[in-house]
């Protein structure tokens, strides 16, 4: 029986498959724990959007987004952003298609709430997942967060215009 990945919440039934994800070794200083993101969804309500990605038995991955964030502060809504927080692809799961799942299971939901934007971070180099983001088609804005590279895609466009 073939199966589809898809996304399921955390539950007090997975929370221990959650927490006990990981990335690969030389992955770890790049993106963090999955415990952490839950202590910051806890602490986000409303905003933090966490997930499992599962495929058949298999915890695959885990994604947190943040929907609906007023990044000016100003009260005015002009600059409204949604996108991905974290993806932790599980280190024996890597290549499989996961990652770019989680993007379009992202994409799908901002579109669902009325967005047309997804924005995205990340480690810039060559050991970092630049190439993954930017083969999906996110475009630097220009700014970082931190030390990372926020990029953005235009939910406007079609995600598979992105390479492969």
């Amino acid at each position: 029986m073939t199966t589809a990945p898809h996304l399921v919440e955390i539950t007090p039934d997975n929370f221990d498959a959650a927490i006990g994800l990981r990335v690969r070794p030389d992955q770890e200083h790049l993106v963090a724990p999955v415990v952490k993101s839950l202590a910051e969804a806890y602490l986000h309500p409303g905003v933090a959007w966490p997930r499992l990605i599962v495929d058949g038995d298999r915890v695959v991955g885990f994604l947190m987004a943040f929907l609906d964030i007023d990044f000016a502060g100003d009260g005015t809504g002009a600059d409204i952003r949604s996108g991905l927080w974290r993806l932790n692809i599980a280190a024996g799961e890597q290549g499989r298609g996961y990652g770019r799942f989680a993007v379009e299971a992202v994409a799908a939901e901002i579109r669902r709430r009325g967005g047309n934007r997804l924005t995205a971070s990340w480690h810039p180099g060559e050991d970092g997942p630049e190439r993954f983001y930017l083969g999906l088609g996110f475009r630097p804005t220009g700014e970082t967060s931190g030390d990372q590279t926020v990029g953005e895609l235009d939910l406007e466009r079609d995600l598979e215009q992105g390479s492969h």
